[in-house]
């Protein structure tokens, strides 16, 4: 999907009228405590906008899992707290979804109020993209606005049911995060590059596949790299691997070769006999792994290659650590190749955009999170957007645009 495929804010003239906001307000939350509020902050220049503006913007989002049934420690009420607390403004919360006490609520609104309804999963019908429910959520608003790229891989009443019933719009974060991707992947700066790292290939099948058709260099890293090294004969020790995916990965290398992209694997490792913080460690050639050891990040000329390779690129997109980043010292590959990416950022020389959890953990970790060109929020989203997949909400979005253009 393109840049130019969507309505942003810049098309609606939301003065006087009910907005529906579909929002992510699914944070993290320990001890009724919120230890991360990152979703939060990025929602709020698009309800600050909306509310100067002089629309009434009614906030809809999910929160945890509670299979549509009401669960009173999913309650949204904390987190509308919350969100008032950021915006330094009162935010009305009514516990409820549709039904007389939320049309009440939105008939006392006045220009530039904002309310919270509460979580749209307590509805069994929010996640079957019930139509009913859909109805009921267009029929508070005048217009919808998604600001939730990280909930547009679901085909849920309020991602993609309501979009087809108003006029639709994308939100400032929705309309960041498209053309970041779009930067990235469907219209890059080349040479491009992706580091991919993570446990398993056989959970990012789909992901490298699509990647190998985009880029121009995949850099391997974490235990999967290891199933790559002994799927070319490498003895790995007691390495995680996937034996069962050799076949697959040699494919992939094959496939690699065709499309002429380079796969850049490491040349050295980190190796020890226990997974624990602070053991002992030796750092050896992948031909060299001991028998009893595990690899468990990669090593400095590993390091120094991957470095050197960032240097040649326009554009990196990176999904995943190169080590087991969660225990020192098998943070140091990451760490060393995120300040990396981030020099380079600075400098101009490259348009850096990274997701997924355990990578987004990974940079905040390294310190780099703000040299970084963005960011994605969104997990799930973010990676079956790399993986090539249709995200239903933001199709919703680019349909309810192609409808209203002039034949």
């Amino acid at each position: 999907m393109g840049a130019a495929s969507f309505k942003t804010l810049d098309d609606l003239d939301a003065t006087g009228k009910k907005v529906l906001l579909r929002a992510d307000l699914n944070v993290p939350v320990r001890n009724a405590q919120i230890t991360d509020a990152t979703r939060i902050l990025r929602l709020l220049p698009t309800i600050q906008e909306l509310a100067q503006k002089g629309a009434k913007v009614i906030v809809v989002s999910h929160f945890d899992r509670p299979k549509g049934k009401p669960v009173p420690e999913m309650s949204l009420g904390p987190i509308a707290d919350a969100l008032g607390d950021a915006l330094g403004r009162p935010v009305t919360f009514v516990d409820d979804c549709t039904g007389p006490k939320v049309q009440q609520a939105v008939d006392a609104m006045q220009d530039g109020d904002v309310v919270v309804l509460e979580n749209t999963r307590f509805y069994p019908g929010e996640e079957q993209n019930d139509p009913a429910l859909a109805k009921e959520f267009a029929a508070l608003a005048d217009y919808y606005v998604n600001d939730a790229f990280s909930a547009a891989h679901r085909a849920h009443a309020s991602t993609e049911g309501v979009a087809r019933l108003l006029p639709s719009f994308a939100g400032r974060l929705m309309e960041t995060e498209l053309n970041a991707l779009n930067i990235a992947l469907e219209n890059p700066a080349r040479p491009v590059g992706a580091i991919v790292g993570g446990a398993k290939i056989s959970t990012k099948l789909d992901l490298i596949g699509n990647l190998l058709e985009k880029v121009d260099m995949l850099i391997i890293g974490g235990a999967m790299a290891n199933t790559f090294l002994a799927a070319q004969g490498v003895d790995v020790g007691r390495s995680l691997q996937e034996a069962e995916m050799h076949d697959t990965a040699r494919a992939i290398m094959a496939k690699a070769k065709e499309k002429n992209c380079a796969i850049i694997l490491p040349v050295d490792v980190v190796t020890a006999t226990d997974f624990r913080a602070d053991v002992p460690t030796r750092t050896v050639p992948v031909g060299a792994i001991p028998a009893d050891a595990m690899a468990l990040d990669v090593g400095p000329e590993t390091v120094r290659l991957i470095n050197e390779k960032l240097a040649t690129l326009k554009t990196l997109v990176w999904n995943g650590p190169l080590g087991a980043f969660e225990i020192t010292p098998f943070d140091t590959a990451t760490n060393e190749v995120a300040r990396e990416v981030a020099r380079l950022t600075d400098a101009g020389a490259l348009k850096s955009i990274a997701g997924g959890g355990d990578t987004v953990s990974a940079l905040r970790h390294a310190g780099v999170e703000k040299h970084i060109s963005y960011i994605s929020s969104a997990g799930g989203a973010f990676l079956e957007w790399l993986e090539g997949k249709t995200l239903p909400g933001i199709m919703a979005l680019e349909s309810v645009f192609e409808r209203a253009m002039p034949i």
